[in-house]
Parts: structure tokens; sequence; C-alpha cells
């Protein structure tokens, strides 16, 4: 199998059963204030870098992450858009120094797509 699409995200589920991705889950530690004020600046800025290089999918359809219509929706960056991937190490980098245990999944297969643009989807697995 050759995979289309990578996600990084916590290892173990959250209270609500989901597994947040790599971004929200840096957004908790800088929310939380556990990020020194260096860590704070860069995540600040990889998050502004990134919010201007890709679209929102929940800009384009306001319920793609809505829990009710797409139960555990999840974001996949597709593996050709390199210029994205290439800053995910700094995040992961963040959640290392806090030992914020993570996964790395690629797929093919990632479940119903419900979202798509040229350089992710978003996906709901079915449950078996």
């Amino acid at each position: 199998m050759n995979a289309l699409y990578i996600r990084w995200q916590a290892a173990q589920p959250n209270r609500h059963g989901h597994k947040p991705g790599v971004f929200a889950l840096v957004n908790g530690l800088a929310k939380s204030g556990r990020l020194s004020d260096q860590d704070w600046a860069w995540w600040r800025a990889s998050n502004d870098w990134y919010n201007g290089a890709y679209t929102n999918p929940a800009d384009v359809d306001p319920d793609v992450f809505n829990s009710t219509v797409h139960p555990g929706a999840a974001a996949y960056f597709k593996l050709s858009a390199a210029h994205l991937l290439e800053r995910v190490p700094g995040y992961l980098n963040l959640l290392d120094k806090h030992g914020v245990a993570h996964e790395c999944l690629r797929t093919s297969a990632p479940g119903r797509i419900v979202y798509e643009d040229q350089v992710q989807i978003v996906a709901v697995r079915e449950k078996p």
C-alpha cells in the first residue's frame, strides 16, 4: 500500500475518545502556559505561517469538524504537500520536549473523505 496521506496525532485518546492532531496538541500546550517564551514565539510564528499557507477546512465547510455531522473527523496532509510537511518536525519537537506522546499515521485509506483541497483532506473513519 502506498500512503497518500499523513497525520500526526496523540498516541492516546482524550476523554472524548478522540486523538487530537499535532496542531491541537501544541495549541493546548501554548494555551496552558507550558511553553517557554522562546517556544511560545516559535509556536505563534509557525501557526501564523500555517494559517497563511493553506485553507482551514472549517472556513469552507463550518460543519466539517462538527462531531454530530462528522463524528471523529480528522485532518490529514497529502504527502504531496512538502512545503507544509517540512515544518511539522518543530511541532513534534515541542511535544517531545513536554512529554506528549504522539504517533504518525500514513495511509491511502483514511475513511470517508468529507473535505479535500490541494494539500489536505478531512476524513471520517467508519466504525467496524
